[in-house]
């Protein structure tokens, strides 16, 4: 085998072989190389202790408990800015079912693979710097690169009890890579999918994510499900399996959201769009009232918001992640029917969801027709939401956007710091969403002697009519339409 080394990966391989050491390239690298990919990484094993390795390169690190050290280059390239350079090993046991107990480094490249995970990563090749390359491929991971297959290394049963994460790694890379996972290897998986159990939150997020940023993460949710993994991952999805919807969709609950997030891959949109495609009918199973085509899934959107909060909370996904997903699940069954919506309402709907997120928005929307077996993606009347969308853009749908901040407030009001700043800055913005011409600084001025002259009663009746009357508006726009959307 011939590989053009990058530069970086060469020179630290004739420093470890100067000195007298090993050193290979092993990995995802190698299975990268053999399928005709460059590698996202590069790892270089070798019979060197970390101190040795230290030795050997002064700008390096080791933090970790399992021998490797990172190596800093010099480069640009993020593939090669960071290499690890990790000693031969093997992992004594695993009693938490995900991390060695203890690690004990060993003397000979063979001993090294024989603890990796799948055959198609324990492949090595020695950099050559001294000779020929030399291939060692004790499994059979060529043959299992040639005929696109996942298989565990040795005995299978034993490579998911050690490490229970092998478990949706294994999907994760079938999907990546458009590989099947063999059969022993398959039964295997399904065998011991409960372990996930052990694994945290964290872990099986970061395997869900890159799952479902991969190129076909339908296929991968497929896997899951077929595997029994998809209990112990995202368990609420399987509430939609064979669940039936009615006139208008073809599909069924869970296939209908899998296709969903298949459009969202194809577009390669971002991990919040695909997540909220994915999650955007969660809840139908639970809203559903009736069978047959007549079917309805009344308020399905509130509680699928509420359940993709409660599953990515679960799954430790950070904060502002888990608010925008939720949110975009919320309100993917806004309203768009031209000459039927108002400017206000689209300005209410801006306020909400908020200006930076609309794009990702419309986009979930759009999986969501596309899951649903429509030929358009786009049909004019949303193209033409987003011509409105951008068109009240610079209009004030935040307090953020009024001309008039809270300081203003205090010194026109005469009151001090405190919540009813607030509260008329949101009787003001609530108005100008209805009017806003009224979002200059004289006219705000104005209204706001006005309010301010209000005693509390009359303030807190204002905002609560002012709320009345913008549900009246989108009841009445949206009529037996929305009612519509929401049996979809």
């Amino acid at each position: 085998m011939t590989v053009k080394m990058p530069k970086e990966i060469e020179e630290i391989g004739k420093a470890l072989e100067g000195a007298g050491f090993d050193a290979y390239i092993v990995g995802g690298c190698v299975r990268d190389l053999f399928m005709g990919r460059a590698p996202a990484d590069w790892d270089i094993t070798t019979n060197a202790t970390p101190e040795k390795i230290q030795g050997l390169f002064s700008k390096s690190f080791y933090e970790n408990k399992f021998g490797t050290v990172t190596v800093v280059t010099e480069s640009k390239k993020d593939s090669v800015k960071q290499v690890e350079v990790t000693p031969y090993r093997a992992d004594v046991s695993y009693s938490d079912k995900r991390h060695p107990d203890d690690v004990l480094f060993v003397r000979t490249i063979e001993e090294d693979l024989k603890r990796r995970d799948f055959t198609v990563n324990a492949i090595a090749v020695n950099l050559g710097t001294k000779g020929a390359m030399q291939v060692i491929d004790l499994f059979g991971g060529q043959k299992d690169i040639e005929d696109k297959l996942i298989r565990a290394v040795g005995n299978a049963d034993e490579r998911f009890t050690e490490d229970a994460l092998r478990l949706p790694r294994a999907v994760r890379l079938a999907t990546r890579l458009d590989f099947d996972i063999e059969p022993i290897t398959a039964a295997a998986i399904k065998k011991h999918a409960g372990l996930l159990r052990f694994v945290a939150e964290e872990r099986i997020r970061d395997e869900f994510s890159k799952l479902l940023m991969s190129d076909a993460p339908d296929r991968g949710l497929e896997i899951l499900r077929e595997l029994d993994l998809i209990a112990y991952v995202a368990p609420e999805l399987m509430e939609g399996y064979g669940v039936g919807q009615n006139k208008h969709h073809t599909y069924s609950v869970w296939e209908h959201n899998l296709r969903a997030l298949k459009h969202a891959a194809e577009k390669n949109w971002t991990l919040e769009v695909r997540m909220a495609a994915l999650l955007h009918d969660v809840a139908k199973p639970r809203c559903k009232k009736g069978d047959g085509p007549d079917s309805t899934f009344y308020g399905h959107d509130v509680v699928g918001a509420k359940m993709t909060l409660q599953m990515l909370e679960r799954l430790k996904y950070p904060k502002q992640f888990i608010e925008k997903a939720a949110k975009l699940v919320r309100y993917h069954l806004f309203y768009y029917n031209v000459d039927e919506v108002t400017e206000s309402s689209v300005r209410r709907l801006i306020a909400k969801v908020g200006l930076e997120d609309m794009e990702d928005l419309i986009q979930v929307r759009i999986c969501d027709r596309i899951g649903s077996g429509v030929p358009k993606a786009e049909p004019y009347k949303l193209r033409h939401f987003r011509f409105l969308v951008e068109k009240l853009s610079r209009d004030p749908v935040s307090v953020k956007m009024l001309r008039l901040k809270g300081d203003d407030v205090m010194k026109i009001a005469g009151i001090s710091a405190g919540p009813k700043v607030g509260f008329l800055l949101n009787i003001l913005l609530e108005e100008a969403i209805d009017d806003p011409t009224i979002n200059q600084k004289q006219k705000l001025e104005k209204r706001l002697k006005e309010l301010a002259a209000m005693n509390d009663e009359e303030l807190q009746k204002l905002a609560a009519d002012a709320k009345k009357k913008a549900i009246a508006l989108e009841q009445e726009e949206v009529g037996e339409i929305k009612k519509k959307h929401y049996v979809k």
